[in-house]
């Protein structure tokens, strides 16, 4: 059974862009949320959430079970997905 697999991104981030392509091409299911396009409350909110697993707050934040993966990290991504 896959995790829960999870992404905090920016709607122009190459490198958040290239790990939605990622997933997808593993097939894996995941949720995202592209942060710059929500209104500021909702913005607020979500940075706290990223702020607790991810201090420095930088893009693409990936949450794959317990594991946090920050930044595009092919080879992290597919040992937490276990592949």
């Amino acid at each position: 059974m896959q995790p829960t697999v999870t992404l905090y991104t920016l709607s122009t981030c190459m490198a958040c862009k290239a790990v939605k392509k990622l997933l997808s091409k593993l097939d894996v299911t995941y949720e995202f949320t592209d942060v710059d396009l929500l209104n500021s409350e909702e913005q607020n909110a979500v940075i706290e959430k990223i702020k607790a697993v991810n201090p420095r707050c930088a893009f693409p934040t990936i949450i794959i079970g317990d594991a946090v993966i920050v930044g595009y990290r092919e080879s992290e991504i597919r040992k937490a997905l276990g592949l």
